[in-house]
């Protein structure tokens, strides 16, 4: 064990006893002197060997005090007191958490926020390392009495559990932290959840003839890329590659975290011709000029166009779509269509397994003559559709 002290030039960290900065030759014993210049940690190891460094502040005084307490902790064997979630709220490991620049561009920030506000309403005030695998049932079972569905309930914990491995490998939290949310159970078993709805081509011509155009617009590429509404809606001119006609999206703009090549059909291209008129932004898609980037904006104009085709919309509604319902309707028309799975896994974005993610790599080209079949295979679909010119004129004029 032992204190340090911290150059504030260099910002290199080294032994107290050191009068110059062993990386800029910094007269330490002068700055040391000057109010709050010289930051100061101590150095202890855990009875698992592993080193644990500790900012104190900028007085060697409460430091010098501090190396005392740790080393009276360590001969009385009291090993949690000397975690670093010994003091640690939980709401203070999120607010950790959520400010990390690797987190906060996540597509699903929004989303891990609201998770970790709902478990801070419960868990915020608690000291980390005092969260038992027991509060975390009862955590699971207070969210069930209140409605939320088992999917949502799993969706919390996961996140929560995200979190803590993240801690876990900075030496934010112990093993004894981490150990107590990964023994808690899923409330849903695998494959429990799953959707099977597809949208019919009657469904789907039924919402392309309704507005707002935006939206139809949206349905339209969609229907035709299997991109997902995030992807969609975030979608910018400049993932656009004209000259090969293919929509390149980086590995921040997936939720695989992986870059995604699809390519773009006809009905794709007259969407983008009608939707690439603003400069003063990048995104394509857009409502009164600007950008769609809020869920809320999409959900209530999806569920509109819904309503106007008169078609159940939600999850929770019998029989109800939902927009990544689009997502697997495309999957499903791609196997009927004759793709081979390989190409329909890349152009959807998903992993490829075994060996064919090692030695199976297509052109442009190949993805491109893959997707001309498939749109070959739709208009034959949609000229066969049988759906009244009264209802499309109907749609058309809401």
């Amino acid at each position: 064990m032992a204190v340090l002290a911290q150059c504030p030039i260099c910002r290199n960290i080294q032994s107290l006893k050191n009068k110059r900065c062993r990386q800029c030759d910094a007269d330490m014993d002068k700055l040391k002197r000057q109010k709050e210049k010289v930051k100061y940690w101590i150095n202890f190891r855990l009875p698992d060997k592993k080193q644990r460094r500790e900012y104190i502040g900028y007085s060697v005084e409460e430091a010098r005090v501090a190396d005392g307490k740790r080393r009276v902790q360590k001969k009385e064997n009291r090993i949690f007191d000397m975690l670093p979630e010994a003091n640690m709220s939980f709401q203070e490991l999120t607010d950790w958490y959520e400010d990390l620049k690797s987190v906060k561009k996540l597509s699903s920030y929004d989303r891990i926020r609201l998770a970790l506000r709902n478990f801070n309403v419960v868990f915020g005030n608690m000291i980390v390392n005092t969260i038992k695998p027991l509060d975390l049932e009862n955590y699971q079972i207070q969210r069930e009495e209140e409605g939320k569905a088992p999917a949502t309930i799993d969706m919390e914990i996961s996140i929560a559990k995200t979190m803590i491995n993240k801690a876990f490998d900075n030496d934010m939290v112990g093993a004894h932290t981490l150990k107590a949310f990964r023994r808690v159970k899923r409330k849903l078993e695998k494959g429990d959840n799953v959707r099977e709805r597809t949208i019919t081509f009657k469904e789907y011509t039924g919402l392309i003839y309704g507005k707002p155009s935006y939206m139809k617009d949206m349905i339209i590429f969609a229907y035709n890329t299997g991109m997902r509404l995030g992807e969609v809606r975030e979608l910018k001119r400049s993932y656009i590659d004209r000259d090969k006609m293919m929509i390149r999206l980086p590995k921040e703009a997936t939720k695989e975290n992986k870059t995604k090549r699809i390519p773009i059909n006809r009905f794709a291209k007259e969407v983008l011709d009608r939707q690439m008129i603003y400069l003063h932004h990048d995104y394509i898609f857009t409502s009164r000029k600007e950008p769609i980037t809020q869920r809320n904006g999409t959900s209530k104009a999806f569920k509109k166009v819904c309503n106007n085709a008169q078609l159940p919309c939600g999850r929770k509604v019998e029989n109800g779509i939902t927009f990544h319902d689009i997502r697997r309707t495309v999957k499903t028309n791609m196997l009927n269509a004759g793709l081979d799975k390989v190409y329909r896994d890349l152009i959807l974005g998903h992993s490829l397994k075994g060996m064919d993610l090692h030695y199976i790599s297509p052109t442009d080209d190949d993805l491109t003559r893959e997707m001309e079949k498939y749109t070959a295979w739709i208009v034959e679909q949609f000229a066969n559709v049988e759906y009244s010119v009264e209802y499309k004129e109907k749609g058309a004029n809401q």
